[in-house]
């Protein structure tokens, strides 16, 4: 899920897809084959500073600005130390979380500080939930969600990110109550359409009984709000990769809309990695479909040793029937499938 934050003046808020990435697995299990650098963080909202004049708001621009200062620091800390450490070097994980650790110790340090003297601070409560949701310490960032939407039940950040929060810890349908009063705060965001779409697909019996619909209506509805977030932000493209990810748990597979979306996807990609990564997926979809010589086209197409594995598979799967694969891939997935072209 991607988070609703502030930014520009103030604070850019994190994604996606949540911190549950490179940060929380580096934190979370020390195991070096899980680290990758910090995901870009997305803007949900842009809240500028009300009064640059104003005493209270300087410290909170400033407050924030150390925010970011520490979350990019440790993205280049990750990043060198995966650098250093294809070279047999690098500093141990643990050492690694040690710094991590300490160093946003000292910004959540600066946000309690400052709620303790500015308490009806609605942004700094939302800022703050922003930072601890990129730690992946949501439980903590909840009150300061909660407490904003109190102070501000105007803000579409604070739905947004705790409609994020009930997706993930089993209250889908709050979350899709909770989105819904985010998009008719902001209607124009794009990140709210996507969080809403993603959370109706991955929870297809709870969306089946809060809209009273059936399973095909649920991907159509689901389809219908990843449409919206595109029509706002059409050249994205993790959105488009994400949409069209959704159609390997559709049953019956819809080929056509499948390799349509993936082709809407190619035309926005913004390098070889994520063409090639898109070309994985047209094999894919076109194995499935039984069009073994357009999938080995497309294969054909893939250089980058980074997919040699799934390059692989792929290519071991189309002497075999396309049964196999729906069998072993195709069922609906506990989240759009990352493996390429992201």
């Amino acid at each position: 899920m991607r988070l609703g934050g502030l930014s520009g003046a103030c604070y850019v808020a994190g994604v996606s897809d949540l911190l549950i990435g490179a940060l929380g697995a580096l934190l979370a299990t020390n195991q070096p084959a899980a680290v990758s650098n910090l995901p870009v963080k997305e803007t949900g909202i842009t809240i500028s500073v009300t009064d640059t004049n104003d005493p209270v708001e300087k410290e909170f621009k400033k407050l924030m600005d150390e925010d970011d200062a520490a979350q990019a620091e440790v993205d280049r800390w990750i990043q060198d130390n995966q650098k250093f450490a294809a070279k047999g070097a690098g500093e141990p994980n643990e050492e690694l979380n040690k710094r991590i650790l300490a160093r946003f110790a000292m910004v959540r340090k600066g946000y309690d500080d400052f709620l303790v003297r500015h308490t009806n601070h609605a942004r700094a409560h939302l800022a703050y939930a922003g930072f601890l949701n990129d730690i992946h310490d949501e439980d903590a960032a909840v009150p300061h969600m909660e407490k904003a939407l109190e102070l501000d039940p105007k803000e579409p950040a604070a739905w947004n990110n705790l409609a994020n929060y009930y997706g993930h810890y089993g209250e889908p349908k709050k979350a899709f109550e909770y989105y819904g009063k985010a998009i008719a705060l902001k209607p124009d965001e794009s990140v709210y359409y996507q969080n809403f779409g993603t959370t109706v697909y991955l929870f297809r019996k709870d969306a089946r009984e809060f809209y009273n619909i059936e399973e095909q209506q649920v991907f159509d509805k689901a389809l219908e709000l990843y449409a919206q977030a595109m029509k706002i932000d059409p050249q994205d493209f993790p959105l488009a990769s994400d949409v069209a990810q959704v159609y390997y748990g559709i049953k019956p597979l819809r080929t056509t809309d499948a390799l349509v979306a993936w082709t809407n996807a190619f035309n926005r990609a913004r390098d070889d990695i994520e063409r090639e990564g898109v070309h994985i997926h047209f094999a894919r979809i076109n194995f499935l479909a039984g069009r073994t010589n357009d999938a080995r086209a497309h294969l054909n197409a893939i250089t980058n040793e980074m997919y040699a594995d799934l390059k692989k598979r792929i290519t071991r799967n189309l002497d075999r029937p396309a049964e196999a694969e729906v069998k072993g891939t195709n069922a609906p997935p506990s989240a759009p499938d990352k493996t390429a072209g992201k």
